[in-house]
């Protein structure tokens, strides 16, 4: 049997090892202790926001499960995540996230009541954004989806999602498209989902226009940046002269058609590409203020609490190790509240 004080040596040796990057990084002991912990106390408190007409008070961080629990490499971050008051986590199929939904079961079988839980699935058609789906089409889309639902449901181990979105909508005519919306109905109706959504990183004020208008989706998730649009097939910013503050009637609008909405990628960009050589860490200074750009945050941060401050309910991260956690935790609650309320 190991020697008690023994145990007690390794273990701090262990929690040193953890928490000694996050101190190198941030300087700060407190810092440090958190990472080798895994401890919330003493956070900022989340903030919460209406989620369209779901009418729940979603977290302004939403967790994005996706690529995080793809391999199951940050699940060890979902408790924590719940303690520190994000109560959304998206989440979304297996032929894109791999094993995503599965990992993501044992934490809904233990919290699934205090939660806001979204899933997603591309449909399984092959159309170009600006062609127009013919009915044939449109419902091999719509029975796709509703399979992609039932098989989503089996690998959460749950009967019910609150919400279920059409995934990487970049089409106007399947957004509008009455056999998809005969397909979510007939799902709400058999309790299976109670919400509909769409994400959209490609046309997105087009598609966002278009969702709005036909007053039914309740949640939008979409790619945009203090710079504008996100287009992830291109992997930059749209050049289409719009900067996120000229985008404020087009965001005002979809709220007020009911749909709560959620950003992602707002930072993708900074991270830069790997044949390009990473990082364009300053690529939205411009569009900030001085008070903005004299705080200590990084570039991720500032982007986040930007896009939170300038039309978005929440804001969907990919956080797969704590320090990530920690910053976006800060970006949605500490910085909203200092630099822009």
């Amino acid at each position: 049997m190991t020697d008690p004080k023994r145990r007690s040596v390794l273990q701090t040796i262990s929690m040193l090892a953890v928490g000694s990057q996050a101190l190198v990084k941030t300087r700060s002991v407190k810092a440090a202790v958190d990472e080798a912990t895994h401890s919330v106390a003493g956070w900022p408190e989340m903030s919460y926001r209406n989620l369209g007409r779901t009418g729940f008070k979603g977290s302004r961080l939403v967790f994005g499960c996706g690529a995080a629990l793809s391999r199951n490499q940050a699940s060890d971050l979902l408790e924590p995540a719940l303690q520190a008051g994000v109560n959304v986590f998206d989440v979304g199929f297996r032929d894109y996230y791999d094993d995503a939904e599965k990992n993501l079961a044992p934490f809904l079988k233990k919290h699934g009541e205090k939660i806001f839980l979204i899933s997603k699935a591309m449909l399984p058609i092959d159309l170009d954004w600006n062609q127009e789906i013919d009915l044939a089409t449109a419902r091999r889309a719509a029975s796709g989806w509703s399979k992609r639902l039932d098989d989503s449901l089996k690998e959460m181990q749950v009967d019910h999602v609150d919400a279920y979105y059409i995934m990487a909508s970049n089409n106007v005519s399947v957004v509008r498209n009455d056999e998809l919306y005969e397909a979510f109905s007939a799902a709400k109706q058999a309790g299976k989902v109670s919400h509909w959504g769409l994400s959209a990183h490609q046309n997105t004020e087009n598609v966002l226009t278009a969702a709005a208008a036909t007053g039914r989706y309740s949640l939008a998730q979409i790619a945009i940046t203090p710079a504008g649009w996100y287009d992830w097939i291109e992997k930059g910013i749209v050049d289409d002269g719009k900067k996120m503050t000229d985008l404020k009637a087009v965001l005002d609008a979809a709220r007020n058609a009911g749909m709560g909405l959620i950003g992602m990628k707002a930072g993708r960009y900074l991270a830069g590409r790997r044949f390009l050589g990473w990082g364009n860490p300053d690529a939205y200074d411009e569009f900030y203020d001085e008070k903005l750009m004299a705080a200590r945050l990084t570039p991720f941060q500032r982007s986040y609490a930007f896009v939170l401050a300038n039309g978005l309910d929440a804001v969907n991260a990919d956080m797969q190790v704590w320090q990530h956690f920690r910053e976006n935790h800060l970006a949605a609650t500490e910085a909203q509240v200092k630099y822009f309320v």
